[in-house]
């Protein structure tokens, strides 16, 4: 019989984050077997884990799906505040969340899913997941902003340097980027450290995933050979 840490299996049957899961068992909200868990304790599925009292199985469906995000759609779940909650525009019969964030201000590609294992894997910009941008900007793009881009951007506000990235310029203003990292508001602020800002921003492309034919607000299940090069790639990080 298979056994999984704890954190990993209340992941995998999406309760929540690995880390999050760490949070609850230090609570002492999770138990195992009617016994309060202890951090590093493992399981397997025939064990009985209840978390707050409510038994967890690990036998749900997995679901993945790809939304195109429209501008004014904020990825969150409680912010009172938010005129659209991205929680809120998918009617899907399953509890879904997203996996990484897209600021308001931006349209595109968001992943959401019922496995916290995948949400922590999208997540950690140490994975190196690649993330492609379509552009815009005020200015126009010149082979010095390219080379910059690229090279990285020392962002003053945060004390970082971006990482190594591709970009190519795609007309008088408009230039296609490759990230493999989750600085907040990274193109934005690259931009802005250039003397220029973002007019519209749009991602394409998640690791494997691509918007494909989807229209703005529209959001389609991923399955098959796609959704299982996706676990692939998060799974031989």
């Amino acid at each position: 019989m298979e056994k999984y840490r704890l954190n990993k299996y209340l992941a995998q049957c999406g309760v929540c984050s690995r880390r999050d899961a760490d949070r609850l068992i230090e609570e002492g909200v999770v138990t195992v077997n009617d016994r309060t868990a202890v951090l590093g304790t493992s399981v397997s599925d025939d064990d009985i884990v209840c978390v707050h009292g409510k038994m967890i199985r690990n036998d749900l469906d997995r679901v993945v799906l790809a939304y195109y995000k429209p501008v004014g759609v904020t990825c969150t779940e409680k912010d009172r505040f938010a005129d659209k909650k991205i929680t809120d525009m998918i009617n899907y019969p399953v509890r879904v969340t997203y996996a990484g964030r897209l600021d308001k201000e931006s349209e595109g590609l968001i992943l959401l899913t019922n496995d916290g294992d995948l949400i922590n894997g999208l997540m950690r910009g140490s994975h190196g997941h690649e993330k492609e941008y379509i552009v815009k900007i005020n200015k126009e793009v010149t082979p010095e902003f390219v080379q910059k881009m690229s090279d990285g951007i020392y962002l003053k506000e945060l004390d970082i340097t971006t990482k190594p990235c591709v970009v190519k310029k795609t007309g008088k203003y408009t230039f296609n980027i490759v990230l493999t990292e989750g600085v907040n508001r990274q193109i934005r602020r690259m931009c802005k450290t250039l003397n220029c800002y973002v007019t519209h921003l749009k991602r394409v492309r998640i690791a494997n995933i691509g918007l494909a034919n989807l229209k703005m607000g529209e959001y389609r299940e991923i399955s098959g050979i796609e959704l299982q090069t996706l676990y692939n790639e998060i799974h031989n990080v």
